[in-house]
């Protein structure tokens, strides 16, 4: 049995109900320690007690605790999960949050109609510099108290956070998503095979891929795929996998149609929301942006949202239960205790991460962020070789690790050029001048939250 501590950053988010009920489940890990910590101490509290009750239940003998400090948090941990998205606690999430909802309403004044915007394009940029310092500050600490600690990283943009973790400290860090698994799910939808018997290579950034090679038991169905792709209906919820897949000559990864607009943008370039696809208009209003509601304030939550985000936490954490693993794990679940264990006991297997390049692409830099295949040992977690980016996606992929790495240096250092460079590289840009009055909206409207751009 591997004894492990297990520090939860941002414990507060509810994406730490489903980890902790996981975590608690695993026999492997009986006798470890969960510690919790958030800015809101009553969220780490309940989440806390969710925790020992479904511990009870397990029986592993596990501990779930609240910290009241960060050091407590952090000191002699081997692991650290952190759900950290800038905007504070008061918001149901950071889509909903003043801030976030600022940033859309900023970039539609200028011509660009974002719908998730936590990936690309100014919305995106935004989400990284209000939580990059936290992070930066997070690892900064983690070196003084647990050094060797594995930080596994689950917010957005998940590529310039981690990246700005990689290079303003010696954290081991890796970023965890689902998209490429979804797309591997789609991919055996359409090819009537179980994704999990999918031999697949890919080449891409966290949201930003493209699907070079699929095999189904020895048989190469590489091009049965792209054949199928291209000749999907005319469904608005595949036409851009259809049409962008036909174009580039190679199956686009979809984790969703509303991010892949954030790196294809002709869809942001609309007059307003409603002449966006249908589709696209709903998530972005599901994600609590609605072109026609007024420019939000930082105090505009009634006493009916509050009430509404209340009853939801409650009963989030009222209906967490223990996993049935009777049958087996879901393809598209992101296995954070299965890298847990993985790690704690020495095992090899193959996940699915976000992590320095490191070789994985020989014609990449070896620093970029690229979301790989992963194999896992006592040390971490190091990335499975791929091979040569052909030509034109290497091109498409400079130019967005080049973004990534202008985002990261603008949040961790509050560098003003920086990020202006940034949103000139971006898919979604404007001319300079432009560029630069869409970004002191936006600074503006987060001043409180970007310190580094205002000392």
């Amino acid at each position: 049995m591997a004894t492990k501590k297990i520090a939860c950053i941002g414990s507060g988010s509810l994406h730490f109900a489903g980890v902790i009920a996981n975590l608690v489940s695993r026999a492997e890990l009986a006798g470890s320690e969960i510690v919790l910590y958030d800015l809101v101490q009553d969220k780490s509290e309940r989440m806390a007690a969710m925790g020992r009750r479904l511990t009870d239940q397990a029986g592993h003998g596990l501990t779930v605790r609240a910290a009241g400090d960060i050091t407590d948090t952090l000191d002699g941990a081997d692991f650290v999960l952190t759900s950290i998205g800038g905007s504070g606690g008061t918001a149901i999430s950071v889509y909903g949050s003043y801030y976030h909802r600022a940033d859309m309403h900023i970039s539609t004044k200028y011509g660009l109609v974002q719908v998730i915007g936590d990936t690309g394009g100014p919305a995106g940029m935004m989400m990284g510099l209000r939580a990059i310092p936290a992070y930066v500050d997070l690892c900064r600490q983690m070196e003084s108290y647990c050094p060797r600690a594995i930080l596994l990283n689950h917010t957005n943009p998940m590529a310039p956070i981690c990246r700005a973790m990689r290079k303003y400290s010696s954290i081991h860090t890796v970023g965890i998503c689902h998209g490429v698994q979804n797309t591997i799910q789609r991919i055996a939808e359409l090819l009537d095979r179980p994704p999990s018997e999918l031999d697949c290579k890919w080449v891409g950034t966290n949201h930003y891929y493209w699907f070079l090679k699929v095999v189904h038991r020895g048989q190469d169905l590489t091009e049965e795929l792209f054949a199928k792709v291209t000749t999907i209906p005319q469904d608005e919820d595949d036409v851009l996998w259809r049409e962008l897949s036909a174009a580039y000559g190679v199956v686009v990864g979809i984790p969703g149609g509303n991010h892949l607009i954030e790196f294809y943008p002709w869809a942001t370039r609309v007059r307003s929301q409603g002449d966006q696809p249908e589709y696209l208009a709903d998530c972005a209003r599901r994600h609590g942006f609605k072109e026609s509601d007024p420019f939000p304030t930082r105090d505009d939550a009634s006493d009916e949202d509050r009430a509404k985000w209340a009853k939801m936490y409650t009963d989030a954490l009222d209906g967490a239960a223990l996993p049935d693993r009777s049958a087996g794990r879901s393809f598209g679940e992101e296995p954070i205790d299965d890298m847990i264990v993985a790690v704690a006991e020495g095992r090899r297997e193959v996940f699915v991460l976000n992590l320095p390049n490191e070789g994985v692409f020989p014609n990449l830099p070896l620093d970029a962020l690229v979301e790989v295949e992963a194999v896992s040992d006592s040390t971490g977690f190091r990335g499975l070789t791929v091979g040569d980016c052909p030509p034109v996606l290497k091109g498409m992929l400079e130019k967005r690790f080049a973004w990534q790495e202008r985002v990261a240096d603008a949040g961790a250092n509050g560098d003003r050029k920086s990020a202006l460079q940034a949103m000139l590289l971006d898919e979604m840009a404007l001319s300079p001048a432009q560029n630069e009055a869409l970004l002191e909206e936006l600074l503006e409207a987060s001043r409180d939250r970007l310190p580094q751009f205002f000392s």
